[in-house]
Parts: C-alpha cells; sequence; structure tokens
C-alpha cells in the first residue's frame, strides 16, 4: 500500500495488521485516510482473513490529522476532506473482519476516530486519548462527535469535545470508551492473541457484527426483521451446521470452525 500504512498478513494465523508508520506521531494526512480506505476493500475481499489489528507502534497510535494540511483548506474543501475521512472510516468500521486498535501512547482527533471505527480498543495503561479539535477553533471531522457519543453517552462526548481534554485509560475503561487496559509492553501481543480468537471463530461473527451495525440505525421492528436474517444466513454456513451438531454431540464449546 502507501508509504505510511502498511498491511501486515497472516501475523498470526487468519490475522492482518494495519500498521500506520509516519515518524514522529503518525500525523494522519489526506494519502493515509485514502491508504486505510484501499486496504479496507482489499481485506473486506478475503475471507482467509478474519480479524484485524489496528496499530501505530509502540509509541504513538497517531496524534491526530495533519494539521498543516489545514490552512489551505477553504469550507468547501475542509467538507470534502471530513467526507474523504469518513468514508475510509466507514469502510474500517463495516469491515466484516472483528477489529481490535491497539491504542499506544497518544490517540488524538483523527487517531482516536480511527480507533473507534474498530470494534474493539485496547489501551495502553500510560496512552492518553482525546478529541482536541476544539483547541484549534474546530470540531472533529471523521466521526468523532457521532462514534464518541454512541460509546461513551452524550454527556461525556461533550465534556471531551468542548473541552478538548485528554482522557486516560482507567477514565476511558470507565466510560466504554475502550474495551480492556494493558501494560505498554504487553499491549500488541494482547491484541494478537484476541484477534487470533476472533480469527478461530465461526462465520457467524460476520452475521453478528452486522446484525448490530446496522440495527443500531434502524427502529427496533426493523432491526430484530434484520437479526432474523443475519440468524437465518447462519445457517447456510458449514460452521452453522458444525457448530449445532458438535453441540448435540459434545456439548457446548467443542467446536472447531474454518470461517466458512
Amino acid at each position: 500500500m502507501g508509504e505510511h500504512v502498511h498491511l501486515e498478513r497472516d501475523v498470526v494465523p487468519g490475522v492482518a495488521v494495519i500498521r500506520l508508520d509516519r515518524p514522529k506521531v503518525n500525523a494522519l494526512s489526506t494519502d493515509m485516510m485514502i491508504d486505510i480506505g484501499s486496504i479496507c476493500a482489499e481485506l473486506a475481499a478475503h475471507d482467509d482473513v478474519r480479524a484485524v489489528v489496528v496499530t501505530g507502534g509502540r509509541k504513538n497510535f497517531a496524534a491526530g490529522a495533519d494539521i498543516t494540511e489545514f490552512p489551505s483548506f477553504s469550507a468547501e474543501s475542509a467538507t470534502e476532506f471530513s467526507q474523504l475521512f469518513n468514508r475510509s472510516l466507514l469502510a474500517l468500521e463495516q469491515l466484516p473482519q472483528i477489529t481490535i486498535s491497539a491504542i499506544n501512547g497518544f490517540a488524538l482527533g483523527g487517531g482516536l476516530e480511527v480507533a473507534l471505527s474498530t470494534d474493539f480498543r485496547m489501551m495502553a495503561n500510560d496512552a492518553r486519548i482525546g478529541v482536541p479539535e476544539i483547541q484549534l477553533g474546530l470540531i472533529p471531522g471523521g466521526g468523532g462527535t457521532q462514534r464518541l457519543s454512541r460509546l461513551a453517552g452524550v454527556t461525556m462526548a461533550k465534556d471531551m469535545v468542548y473541552s478538548g481534554r485528554h482522557v486516560g485509560a482507567e477514565e476511558a475503561l470507565q466510560n466504554h470508551i475502550v474495551s480492556s487496559v494493558h501494560d505498554p509492553d504487553e499491549l500488541f501481543d494482547a491484541a494478537l492473541a484476541k484477534a487470533g480468537d476472533y480469527a478461530n471463530g465461526p462465520a457467524a461473527l460476520r452475521m453478528a457484527k452486522r446484525a448490530i451495525l446496522e440495527g443500531l440505525h434502524l427502529p427496533l421492528t426493523e432491526a430484530v426483521a434484520f437479526e432474523a436474517e443475519m440468524f437465518g444466513a447462519c445457517f447456510a454456513t458449514e460452521d452453522g451446521r458444525t457448530g449445532v451438531q458438535s453441540f448435540l454431540e459434545n456439548g457446548p464449546g467443542n467446536a472447531t470452525f474454518t470461517g466458512r
């Protein structure tokens, strides 16, 4: 892929890694956002990849958008940039694979918005997150006002967006922004291990993810109707048949799945 976003396949079986790599702080450029979208399009077509870890490395996840691009923006071009950013992050959010962000160092602004687009966020105990755009006279433009509100609740999201303050790991965990907290030197391995567990799971994980994501934005009657479609789709999978038969013969938790 691009110079600053790398796709690494089969880091452990069935797991790919999207690595942000733009020293010193992984500031997200327009080209990087395009690359993230392209990588997601590639991953979506590969059934052999069943989980994805997003990382910026040991020092920083991503300390925000590349602010050096901003002085040339007009209202129109800023809107176009935001739309591009959101297309890439929607592609990340809608990947059929289970996705995990491993947050070391700082995940600020656009960096946090990338992490918010994954299924899980695992955070180092010394890391910091935030949406500090208000300190530039701006607001988040990559879905931060929306995903943060859905995860942490409206009041917490308002506090973070209005103040631009940084949030530590324990507060992020208490407010459901991240799913777990880890020693910084152990974080990436923990994320790979969690991704590996999901990579060994059934094809039904794809249906579960779709049901949750699409149902969030539907009235309940439509959401449960879509869930019924996904429930039915599980029975068309090899794993669905294997899992039911294994339960009947060996009890729960003994099936071996192939992801098909």
